[in-house]
């Protein structure tokens, strides 16, 4: 099974294998968005391929906009119309007021105000149609993104803030996308076409309007600057609130164990107090552009009535052109309010979309090579030349590690904690690439493979189980996805699985849940090492495989093991030394290199390493006299 297997239902894993074989990621800090101008760049760019409907959209967008603006215009004609009726009226001049006129105006009115909200709704429509779109492209590639990060980037990152990006990060996008990227273009639209209306008015009154502006944008940008960085960080603390939520509820076993409760909810309570206090703030100030905007626009709405009073008194505009102008006083600080508010959630957006560039930016692992070596026939010949490797490059992990493995053979790799065992299953998996050296399969380079063709050649049953939320059968049958019924059966046989599974209420339907603790340990390690019996692997990894079963369910394991590893290159990695006495050749391993290797016998013979480490599984703790250290039963 490949690691980028696509599945409708299922997870992707890196190989066939029981468990991720991966320590607990640490908690990382949030990230600040700095580069809001190369960020919006990006984006831009993630939108050229909807350009037409953007651009469409503007459209709808400004004339809906135009629509709505020369509606206050045309009231103003009626008002005017009416006073003038009226006054003529009370002067016994002329007929009256004309309703034939002002009935067919009214109507135009109604028809205008009407295309213009069947414009806005086609430009909603079609801008939410854009804002999906761009939210599924997101998450398909950080899906993607997801399966060409090397193991590095999830050692450092915990799953909840990766989710965090996939869901509230996105979702502010999509949000932002939607709403306001629309609206913004509304409110420009509107903007301009109400300074022009007012133009058309009285100059004199718009300079008079205008100079309220620079007011109102100080102000504003004052604001801006002080809840940018609020912004910032109340969306990286949200990741870190996810981050721990997700790993409290992924190990609430372990808490509960180890009465951790206490302690969960203290680092809880504090990622939500500094969550809270930087929410509070950024929404504090956010709501403040509203109220500012009022005030501001009252102050000209004040201005406006008395000029526009007085003008009308010495006839300089009319009646109706004041209550226009008024309207459109309201109607210019609105849009402007909007504006504001606008630039403010971009802040936000700002802050998720660097998040979320910054996820589909990370160093991918090593890119296949463009003409892989494919190999029909795997004989099983594995040789490790000078490998040398480190997780981190002032700590290295393995030194000089060279051993040759024949096809067929059986080799354990034992050690104290720490040793470098795992990590060497690793290298050879292609989880992780050398610093120096290289390892060979069959003779070629395994850099020379794909990583899916590598892969496919190996079972793995890890330390830790990885069973996923499905039935019984579909965990089983995870390890080879085109197997029958049958043969998931005969593979649940040979691991003794069906034995239990048949006392299950709903037998091999019964499915696990999300942690799948419905099962014991070892329950779920027989059914990852029947998951590989049914993959048929070339060559087998066994990380500590049988460490969860009891005594009685282990020697079952033994002979399934066994029958499974006849003519298959094996690895063996075990803590119980009295498992792999009969290994074709066992390799010592002791801070990164190999110290010891041979047959159990000869290596005890040698009295050395080895011969210390399995005698202190059998007596007392004694002091081991070639690492200076303590050693007894794991």
């Amino acid at each position: 099974m490949s690691s980028e297997r696509e599945s409708t239902k299922k997870p992707t894993p890196r190989a066939r294998m029981g468990g991720p074989g991966m320590g607990p990621a640490m908690m990382r800090g949030g990230e600040k968005a700095k580069d809001f101008k190369g960020t919006f760049r990006k984006l831009l760019k993630h939108l050229r391929g909807y350009r037409t409907t953007i651009v469409i959209v503007m459209i709808f967008a400004a004339c809906s906009a135009i629509f709505s603006i020369l509606g206050p215009k045309i009231m103003g004609r009626i008002t005017t119309s009416l006073f003038e009726g009226v006054m003529n009226k009370v002067q016994g001049r002329g007929s009256g007021i004309d309703f034939d006129a002002i009935g067919k105006t009214m109507l135009f009115l109604i028809g205008l105000y009407g295309f213009s909200s069947f414009l806005n709704y086609l430009q909603g429509w079609m801008m939410t149609g854009v804002s999906m779109k761009i939210s599924y492209r997101f998450r398909k590639d950080i899906s993607q993104k997801i399966n060409k990060l090397p193991l590095k980037f999830f050692d450092r990152t915990t799953q909840g803030e990766v989710l965090s990006r996939i869901t509230n990060d996105v979702d502010t996008l999509s949000q932002t996308l939607n709403q306001s990227l629309s609206q913004m273009i509304s409110s420009v639209a509107s903007v301009i076409g109400v300074v022009v209306m007012m133009f058309s008015i009285s100059w004199q009154l718009t300079l008079i309007a205008l100079l309220i502006l620079p007011l109102s944008t100080a102000l504003i940008s004052f604001v801006v600057k002080m809840s940018q960085k609020y912004f910032r960080r109340q969306q990286a603390l949200l990741g870190e609130v996810n981050g721990h939520v997700e790993e409290m509820f992924g190990a609430h076993i372990v808490v509960k164990a180890f009465s951790g409760e206490e302690n969960s909810v203290q680092t809880f309570g504090e990622l939500n107090r500094k969550l809270y206090s930087s929410a509070w703030k950024s929404q504090f100030l956010s709501g403040m552009m509203m109220p500012i905007m009022v005030f501001v626009g009252n102050i000209g709405y004040v201005i406006i009535s008395i000029l526009g009073g007085w003008f009308a008194a010495r006839k300089i505009i009319t009646v109706g052109d004041i209550q226009a102008f008024i309207q459109y006083i309201r109607t210019f600080t609105q849009p402007i309010a909007q504006i504001a508010n606008i630039a403010n959630i971009f802040q936000q957006t700002a802050a998720a979309a660097e998040r979320v560039f910054a996820f589909l930016e990370e160093e991918e692992e090593t890119p296949e090579t463009p003409s892989p070596t494919v190999l029909t026939h795997v004989v099983g010949e594995v040789s490790f030349n000078h490998v040398r490797f480190a997780y981190d490059p002032e700590k290295t992990v393995i030194h000089d590690f060279s051993s040759q493995i024949t096809p067929g053979q059986h080799i354990a790799i034992v050690g104290p904690t720490g040793a470098g065992k795992t990590t060497i299953v690793k290298l050879l998996m292609r989880f992780y690439e050398l610093d120096a050296g290289e390892i060979l399969l069959d003779g070629h380079d395994i850099r020379n493979f794909s990583r899916n063709h590598l892969r496919d050649q190996f079972g793995m049953v890890l330390q830790d189980t990885w069973l996923y939320n499905a039935s019984i059968l579909e965990n089983i049958r995870y390890g080879r996805l085109s197997a029958t019924d049958e043969e998931v059966l005969e593979a649940a046989k040979a691991a003794h699985v069906d034995s239990f599974v048949r006392a299950l209420p709903e037998g091999y339907q019964m499915v696990l849940n999300e942690e799948a603790t419905n099962l014991s340990q070892g329950q779920k390690q027989l059914i990852t090492i029947a998951r590989a019996i049914l993959s048929d692997p070339k060559i087998l990894i066994f990380d500590e495989a049988t460490s969860s079963v009891d005594t009685r369910t282990e020697v079952q394991v033994q002979q399934a093991m066994e029958n499974l590893m006849k003519n298959r290159t094996s690895f063996i990695i075990a803590h119980r030394l009295s498992t792999i006495r009969d290994a074709d050749l066992i390799l010592v391993m002791n801070h990164g290199d190999i110290v010891e290797q041979g047959t159990h016998q000869a290596l005890m013979n040698q009295n050395g390493f080895y011969a210390d480490l399995y005698r202190s599984q059998f007596e007392k703790p004694l002091v081991n006299n070639h690492v200076g250290m303590v050693t007894s039963a794991d």
